[in-house]
């Protein structure tokens, strides 16, 4: 689904004929929605199926055929996809701007089937340093034991990583912001210098959502996502999808076919109905982020606050070039304090909760110690580092709980 959506599109998948290919927010309402196929229901129901039977030989031979030309949408199995799974795949891929989509029972599961697909014995990985932490473990731990190798690199190097590139380099590994330290990386630099070479970019999207980053136009080859996270939108399910440009569609369709993943019905439903709200929360998450980091911006505990969305924060250039909008997710670096201290102030929050998940309704809190992992990049900072996922509560509250929080700094 390269092409912008068409009316004959909206059409056929929602039953309501437009005149003009809609904006985003009319197609998370209406986009992938056939109500006169399901009686009339507003949203694809959940199908839950692993046997599908066909009509007679005529039938199973034409739905092979049909497979065996990679149309999309064919019952043939319930591990390859349902009318549920469709729906949400057909969406995610036009959202991001990719050919087809492919959906993983979680974030973790669509990073290392993205890696996977690409690389053999012998081959060579760039990684950036601040990626997500079991992205990197399954790197030098899982594809290590295959021999595959894995070399990260300082998130800032931008078009420097042409000198990193190496003959057995089949992907670029992204990040952008890091979920961590929230290092914006120049894309389309990265990009340029990984295709003169012949190697794939990989990039994990889950911080801006295809909302307000369109990984495709800025030259990644697959984009993942955590749609656990804002797509699903209520912490309550558990999902990840993998979506590539045509050219690296086949290799990602064997991978996931051949390693059998899929997701549940129920977790690909709550995502489903999540995306409808997806502009409207995230708008909401990016107003009251912004009025959080701001207020953070002037505390004398603060040392920086880690939000590319902040004039003068680290990587709000690229931010400002490449994206149109921000999510909830930030880093906040305290000044150096005691470590019981720190956990006081945790502690202390209370519309702040501890947990390591985000992209919900709810502000969370989790601190952070990025040091140890690292070894391309320095850490430039002394203090403690937490990550703040501003929610959709009153940002006049959200302060005022951070500032009760300061007291125990």
């Amino acid at each position: 689904m390269n092409a912008p959506l068409t009316s004959d599109m909206v059409h056929s998948l929602a039953g309501t004929p437009l005149h003009a290919a809609p904006a985003v927010e009319t197609f998370l309402s209406h986009g992938t929605r056939s109500p006169k196929e399901y009686g009339g229901t507003v949203n694809p129901p959940v199908c839950r199926a692993s046997t599908i039977v066909f009509e007679n030989m005529k039938d199973m031979d034409e739905r092979q055929q049909a497979i065996d030309h990679d149309e999309a949408g064919v019952m043939w199995y319930g591990r390859k996809g349902t009318p549920t799974t469709f729906a949400l795949q057909e969406s995610i891929a036009y959202l991001e701007g990719g050919y087809r989509t492919l959906l993983a029972s979680s974030g973790l599961g669509a990073c290392i089937a993205a890696l996977s697909a690409f690389v053999k014995t012998g081959d060579h990985i760039l990684m950036s340093d601040s990626v997500y932490g079991p992205t990197r473990h399954y790197a030098t731990t899982i594809l290590a034991r295959y021999g595959i190798t894995t070399t990260f690199y300082d998130p800032a190097i931008g078009a420097g990583i042409d000198s990193l590139i190496r003959p057995d380099t089949r992907i670029v590994y992204v990040e952008s912001p890091g979920s961590q330290t929230f290092e914006v990386q120049d894309i389309p630099a990265i990009a340029q210098c990984a295709h003169r070479h012949g190697a794939r970019v990989v990039m994990d999207n889950t911080w801006a959502s295809p909302l307000y980053f369109k990984p495709f136009e800025h030259g990644v080859d697959v984009s993942v996502q955590a749609c656990t996270k804002y797509i699903t939108g209520h912490s309550d399910a558990l999902l990840g999808s993998i979506t590539s440009t045509q050219d690296a569609w086949p290799e990602v369709r064997d991978y996931v076919y051949a390693q059998g993943l899929n997701a549940g019905p129920d977790d690909v439903y709550l995502a489903q109905r999540g995306l409808r709200t997806l502009s409207v929360r995230l708008e909401r998450h990016h107003r009251n982020a912004l009025e959080v980091a701001q207020w953070l911006a002037a505390q004398a505990s603060v040392e920086q606050v880690l939000y590319p969305a902040l004039p003068g924060a680290p990587g709000h250039e690229f931010w400002k070039r490449d994206f149109t909008g921000a999510s909830g997710l930030m880093g906040l670096v305290l000044k150096p304090c005691a470590a019981q201290s720190l956990r006081n102030f945790v502690d202390s929050l209370e519309l702040f909760h501890l947990g390591f998940s985000w992209g919900g309704f709810e502000s969370m809190i989790m601190p952070q110690d990025p040091m140890p992992a690292r070894t391309a990049s320095q850490w430039p900072y002394a203090g403690p580092l937490v990550r703040l996922h501003i929610g959709l509560e009153s940002p006049d509250d959200l302060i005022a709980d951070l500032k009760a929080g300061f007291a125990h700094l």
